[in-house]
């Protein structure tokens, strides 16, 4: 058996009647230790039975087995990986913000209200808006929250007849998504070759259906990293047929402290705060995805909301008779949120300013580096991602799926792969402003190098990963039939 237990599962290392706890006796009478029938199990539950020592060194083992940025770089496009800087946690993890409880009592809790208010400011301060919600609980969840913001003002103005939303073909999947599930009707608006925005196409639409258009859904970079250029003439078009105008701020990082969607004239946005803010969202989790109106639309926003009166704050739930109501579990994901405002108040209203046109370097630098052996689709200035369309030479039959497994014996987390689905290889790249010099030409090297061994050993490179505990998994399979239970492991191989 290898000694680091590489390949076991937990239940693999169990040893019947092995315990790792010790319950002190019961002293304050008889049943006090045990369930009433009616709260337990039919059955007895199927748990491994390990000591503590195995136990420790089983899910440590584990944990040396994952791929986070403070392990090493981590350039997936359109997620925005960027390092999370100590101090965020550390300031996180104070008891006077890990201890609170959700229900506790607002005069208990002001400097928590406060943080929450003054990160509401920030925010519309850094995109130029009115006002913003926290409570939305991530990215997608802010769209929907946005959606919901917008339908309810058409509503409120008798507009009810406007249920559908122009949706650029390169968008976020979630974009559609988000707008479906507020059920909404949505239309794709066709892209040019440059990966900009079709304005003739979106004109057309506009003539078409224009009365029934509740909105526009855009990200600015878009999700080929490139500027939308025309937004002063879009955001005009659809709001002179009376939809609104909604950002999607996924792409935000090259924005910051450069140009603000509210000036842009975006009326509704949500923000990542677990992107654009510093907090790593891999895993699932956890997220935040605020969202911003511009003025006169604050009366739509959800509640609970953190208001100040007369230096005290206090949260309104009931003062807003327009609101939508709720759309979470009491305030969102508080930790985030302290992060979030650590972050900001590190760099400061100077040093903010930094953040896009460092990304927007760092991503121009690799993408240049690198042209001569990665196919680039469409050329020019990307602002914080770009994407290749796999390998310049074709000839090999290396895919960017080989590429990225073989990223990962080099130490490297692999890039986003086949998104955005405009090109068939799709590699989209994106080193955000958090890395050094050195670890960017690290990445490029290693980008040549595996380039080079497409050529001269293309099965090494079809056959990687071969230094992870791990092999080349079927993807396919696991995604059709996942096994994500010891039972069902034993069934399958039974």
């Amino acid at each position: 058996m290898n000694n680091k237990l590489y390949g076991n599962l937990i239940f693999e290392l169990s040893k019947a009647g092995r315990v790792g706890y010790s319950l002190p006796k019961n002293t304050y009478g008889h049943g006090l230790d045990e369930l009433p029938a009616t709260l337990c199990r039919q059955q007895e539950a199927q748990l491994p039975e390990c000591d503590e020592p195995t136990v420790v060194r089983h899910y440590t083992n584990l944990s040396h087995n994952n791929f986070g940025v403070d392990d090493g770089f981590y350039p997936l496009g359109s997620c925005t990986m960027k390092y999370n800087p100590a101090i965020n946690e550390e300031i996180a993890a104070l008891p006077t913000f890990s201890a609170l409880h959700p229900m506790q009592p607002a005069e208990t809790c002001q400097h928590a209200l406060e943080l929450y208010f003054r990160l509401q400011e920030a925010l519309a301060e850094l995109t130029g808006l009115s006002e913003f919600t926290l409570n939305p609980c991530a990215g997608a969840h802010g769209e929907l929250t946005g959606l919901m913001v917008i339908r309810a003002y058409h509503e409120s103005r008798g507009d009810t007849q406007r249920l559908k939303v122009l949706i650029p073909d390169s968008a976020h999947g979630t974009n559609p998504a988000s707008a479906a599930v507020c059920g909404l009707e949505v239309v794709e608006v066709k892209s040019l070759p440059d990966g900009t925005v079709d304005v003739g196409d979106l004109r057309r639409l506009l003539d078409e259906c224009g009365p029934q258009v509740a909105a526009m859904m855009m990200t600015n970079p878009n999700t080929l990293g490139i500027f939308e250029h025309a937004i002063p003439e879009i955001t005009r078009m659809v709001h002179d047929c009376g939809a609104l105008m909604y950002y999607d701020g996924a792409n935000l990082n090259p924005m910051l402290g450069v140009c603000r969607p509210g000036d842009m004239g975006f009326d509704v946005m949500h923000i990542n705060l677990h992107k654009t803010f510093s907090t790593p969202h891999g895993g699932g989790g956890p997220g935040s995805g605020p969202v911003g109106v511009r003025q006169g639309l604050e009366p739509f926003l959800p509640t609970p909301r953190v208001v100040m009166d007369e230096g005290e704050f206090r949260v309104a739930k009931g003062d807003y008779e327009q609101a939508l109501g709720s759309v979470g579990s009491f305030f969102g994901n508080f930790s985030v949120m302290v992060k979030a405002y650590v972050y900001i108040l590190t760099l400061g209203r100077e040093h903010v300013k930094q953040v896009g046109p460092l990304a927007t370097l760092n991503a121009n630098y690799i993408k240049e580096s690198l042209k001569d052996v990665y196919e680039l689709p469409i050329e020019g200035l990307c602002k914080h991602e770009f994407v290749f369309d796999g390998l310049k030479d074709k000839s090999t039959g290396v895919t960017t799926m080989d590429v990225a497994k073989r990223l990962l014996d080099y130490g490297y987390h692999a890039p986003t792969i086949y998104f955005p689905l405009l090109f068939h290889e799709s590699l989209m790249i994106e080193p955000t402003e958090s890395e050094s010099k050195d670890t960017i030409d690290g990445f490029i090297r290693v980008m040549r190098q595996i380039a080079e061994e497409a050529k001269t050993d293309p099965e090494l490179v079809k056959s990687a990963p071969h230094q992870t505990p791990i092999g080349r998994v079927d993807d396919v399979l696991a995604a059709k039939h996942p096994v994500v239970t010891y039972k069902q492991m034993l069934n399958d191989t039974h």
